[in-house]
């Protein structure tokens, strides 16, 4: 039963204001058919919208089955329209782009019934009004009779109290409109139906009931309702229940709507995904470049890791107190003569910045697992480096024994540099002597059980052989011109050191020499075998239980050297063609397994284990490290000259004559031309019963016991958990910063003698380039800002358009019970729709013009290294960022499809 009760509607339009209602009360059975007749702005379909909840009246009261509408609110109209009201209108109101079983569903959809359970409703619908074959058809397929059939099913599906019907057959032929009268005579005997029409005469012949209004008050009713009021329970406010739409069918009828527009839809796609395209293309660069600058950074790392020594010199402070001179900030006037002593500062400050590491205590920092400077090690890792101390022997051509350390080519440099004078002094100023040149150099080992980095490797090609596999071989290291060093080779033993002293001599005469160029096979280089001579070995037990040095003695070392480990050349590399890491500077590289060699042996020999069995007594004089008292020096003294050999002794003796005769330089020379032999028993007759203040000036003047450390030094001895260097590895500057912060947070942790000097050499060679960088990020971040506006601002121009096109869908969906936040959705989810086949299109068409995209960065950069490549996860974001875009473009125009009224948008053609 339906109750109005003094319903009155204005509409004001400016200053204009209309009455389309006055005080109209009208009751209506539950089940009649109702035709309410009268003159066009007599207030009929006023009041059949406001019966239908798509207007609202302004006073009076619209109750329902005991319920009142006075209080409802939007979301209980929405509720009220779907589950109570069934619209039939003169122009069907049919959403085109759907089916006709789909048009039929969208109530229920809406009242959140099940889809198969939905299916089977409308097709029951459909074929209770005659269309039960005609589901699939779209509504442009059918005739006038047909539509508004399925506006009576779609009226009926979700069966509505009441049905309310404005003109049903207003657009229809005589006979069509026949049926359809027939059609709501039905379904009149069990629902109440509401019909606004001008034509009395279907009123007349089908309606039970025929109301007229003129000027907006009911002036005839044929069969009036009068409720007894004392009988009824007083109304109450309640919602009528569920009404919601999936997003699922919001995006159906999107789709559908779009498909209706395939060719707007494809270029307004194609126009939102030039922003995504842009800004896809910057992304693919700026990953290959970033790759490259990657690769660059851990190949820089690699060359420059962050070094810290035993004793270091701080680099970093020494080059930021240097400043140019500067004569805008003089302290006095330019009126005499003033001295500067910045050369005197430098001077200190250089030998202030050499400190001395603990490395141990930070070695135990940085084995840790817990510390937080190992999430920032990269690939190569930390690199402990130990001062063993070994020689390489090799044989020339001539079979002429070579130390490889160049030493036994000594004399012949010195007099070579004698004729040179300060060419060679200055030579060696700059870091090319090569008597402090290292021939050896132990290579980057490898993270697991890898000998050798990939940092190595992949920075050299192998142009003979193969990479060291054990402890016993080299690798031999070519410049980019397949070259060594004339004077390494002789230092080497392939070319022979007769030739070298030869040479020296003719430089030493002032002679202009000039060389051939010579070249070998790699498989005749490869032949050169070379002799490890670890320090301990250089060392022999003799009669007294101390040892003797055998280091200058070459037929002992010969035969020491026919027992010792032969190493031999196992590969020979080339650094690649623009390898930025090709760090090696010596010519021979050997792997860590080497070092591990030493160290093992090392403490496995005969002068360490005796060293080790008496810290006290140094195993090489007989005496004690620390004496105590004048008695003890004076006994170790004596033991200290008995054990002297000639050549010890004529030692001795020359420094005790230098001391006496410094006064006397002509007798001291005197003195000093004797031999050995001479000095030795001069020496001898000094020394016979000497007293104890004479043994006891020896001891402080010309004697050292040395200490145990610096023995166990001597001989190579290292401890694993004192290395001499470290070197940390990063693959990035910003590790590499990360780094240095943990340092630095170390430092402030630990104590001052354990604190940590070091340089960090790609800091002071490479500080501009994260500047440069972050300046590219900062343009390519504001070009692509100015993109996405663009894209948003397009995507809410297409949406506003699209609303204005499809309003007229709005007032139907509103009208079956839509509530505005459905409408929203609907147009959200086409904004969806269009912003990922935006993205789709945007993915596609960049990763088509990164093909010859490639090709021209590489025509222009004249490198295959820089390649733009869009990462998956970036194609991913993209295409998520341009559905937010679109549907933040597309919000406004969304939230203003909600805010049309449905009555206005039902007007819409």
């Amino acid at each position: 039963m339906l109750q109005i009760e003094h319903i009155s509607k204005q509409y004001t339009t400016g200053d204009l204001t209309q009455t389309a209602l006055k005080e109209v009360s009208l009751n209506l059975r539950d089940n009649e058919f109702v035709a309410i007749l009268g003159p066009s702005g007599s207030g009929k379909t006023t009041l059949l919208n406001i019966i239908g909840g798509l207007d609202r009246y302004d006073s009076g009261d619209l109750i329902i089955n005991g319920i009142s509408t006075k209080e409802y609110e939007d979301r209980d109209w929405d509720s009220y329209r779907n589950h109570t009201i069934g619209f039939v209108f003169q122009s069907y109101n049919l959403i085109p782009h759907q089916t006709v079983l789909a048009n039929v569903e969208l109530a229920l959809t809406i009242s959140g019934i099940s889809k198969s359970e939905r299916r089977k409703r409308a097709a029951q619908a459909l074929d209770e009004v005659g269309l039960g074959d005609q589901l699939h058809k779209k509504p442009n397929q059918m005739s006038g009779g047909q539509m508004q059939r399925v506006a009576i099913a779609r009226a009926l599906v979700n069966n509505p109290d009441i049905l309310l019907a404005d003109e049903p057959t207003g657009a229809l032929d005589t006979e069509t409109s026949v049926q359809i009268m027939e059609l709501l005579k039905g379904v009149a005997k069990d629902r109440l139906v509401v019909m606004v029409t001008h034509n009395p005469e279907l009123a007349e012949t089908y309606a039970t009931r025929i109301v007229k209004l003129r000027d907006g008050k009911i002036i005839s009713d044929s069969a009036p309702f009068e409720l007894d009021t004392t009988s009824l329970n007083a109304p109450k406010y309640q919602n009528m229940g569920k009404s919601s739409m999936s997003f699922r069918t919001s995006l159906s009828l999107s789709f559908n709507n779009l498909r209706t527009k395939k060719t707007r839809t494809l270029l307004t796609a194609f126009a939102g995904s030039i922003g995504i395209i842009g800004i896809a293309l910057i992304l693919a660069l700026s990953n290959g470049v970033n790759i490259y600058i990657t690769d660059i950074q851990k190949s820089t790392m690699t060359a420059y890791p962050i070094s810290i020594q035993e004793e270091s010199i701080d680099m970093t402070s020494m080059l930021g107190s240097v400043t140019p001179h500067n004569t805008d900030k003089l302290n006095h006037a330019l009126d005499g003569v003033y001295s500067n002593g910045e050369s005197v500062e430098k001077a200190s400050q250089a030998a202030t910045s050499i400190v001395e590491n603990n490395l141990t205590a930070f070695k135990k920092y940085l084995d840790d697992p817990d510390s937080e400077i190992s999430q920032y090690v990269g690939e190569n890792g930390i690199v402990y480096s130990y001062d063993t101390k070994f020689s390489v022997y090799t044989y020339d051509s001539d079979d002429v024994l070579l130390n490889t350390d160049g030493s036994t080519l000594s004399e012949g440099k010195q007099a070579a540099k004698s004729a040179m004078g300060d060419m060679t002094h200055m030579s060696e100023a700059m870091g090319n002597s090569s008597e402090t040149t290292e021939n050896f150099e132990e290579l980057i080992p490898g993270s697991g059980e890898a000998m050798i980095s990939t940092a190595i490797t992949d920075s050299y090609d192998v142009l003979y052989g193969a990479w060291p596999s054990s402890y016993d071989e080299l690798v031999l290291i070519l410049d980019e011109n397949n070259e060594i060093s004339t004077e390494t080779l002789y230092e080497l033993g392939i070319l022979p050191s007769s030739a070298y002293d030869k040479l020296m001599e003719k430089i030493a005469d002032g002679k202009k020499v000039k060389l051939e160029t010579e070249s070998w096979s790699y498989e005749d280089i490869c032949k050169q075998d070379f002799y490890l001579l670890p320090a301990c070995d250089t060392y022999e037990k003799n009669e007294n239980d101390t040892f003797d040095s055998i280091s200058e003695d070459k037929a002992e070392l010969k035969s020491r050297l026919q027992d010792a480990v032969k190493l031999k050349i196992k590969g020979i590399i080339r650094p690649k063609e623009d390898a930025a890491s090709a760090s090696l500077s010596a010519p021979l590289g050997y792997t860590k397994a080497l070092t591990d060699y030493l160290i093992d042996y090392t403490d496995d020999s005969a002068v360490v284990k005796a060293q080790k069995k008496d810290k006290k007594v140094n195993v090489l004089s007989g005496m004690t490290f620390d004496p105590g008292d004048d008695d003890n020096k004076v006994a170790d003294a004596k033991t200290y000259l008995e054990n002297l050999g000639v050549s010890e002794k004529a030692k001795l003796a020359k420094e005790i004559l230098q001391s006496v005769y410094s006064n006397d330089p002509a007798r001291a020379s005197q003195m000093m031309a004797m031999g050995e032999e001479e000095l030795a028993s001069a020496l001898d007759s000094y020394l016979q019963n000497p007293e104890d203040d004479v043994l006891l000036s020896i001891y402080d003047n010309y004697i050292s016991s040395g200490s145990y450390d610096d023995n166990l030094s001597t001989f190579g001895v290292v401890s694993l958990d004192a290395p001499s260097a470290i070197n940390i590895y990063t693959d990035s500057f910003e590790d590499k910063d990360a780094v240095s912060g943990c340092i630095e947070s170390y430092n402030q942790s630990a104590k001052k003698a354990d604190q940590i000097t070091y340089t960090d050499y790609a800091e002071l060679l490479m500080s501009s380039v994260t500047t440069i960088i972050n300046i590219i990020s900062y343009v390519l971040i504001a070009f692509v800002a100015v993109s996405l506006l663009v894209s948003s601002i397009m995507i809410g121009i297409i949406t506003y358009i699209s609303v204005l096109e499809r309003t007229k869908e709005i007032g139907i969906l509103r009208a079956i019970g839509a509530s505005k936040r459905n409408i929203t959705q609907v147009f959200n989810a086409e904004t969806f729709i269009v912003g990922l086949c935006s993205g789709g299109i945007g993915i596609a068409i960049s990763l088509l013009l990164l093909i010859p995209g490639n090709a021209a960065i590489h025509a222009l950069t004249d490198t295959t290294d820089v390649n733009a490549a869009l990462p998956a996860v970036s194609a991913i974001i993209l295409i998520v960022l341009s559905v937010l875009l679109t549907l933040i473009g597309g919000f406004i125009p969304s939230k203003n499809a909600a805010k049309k009224d449905p009555v206005a948008a039902l007007r819409t053609e």
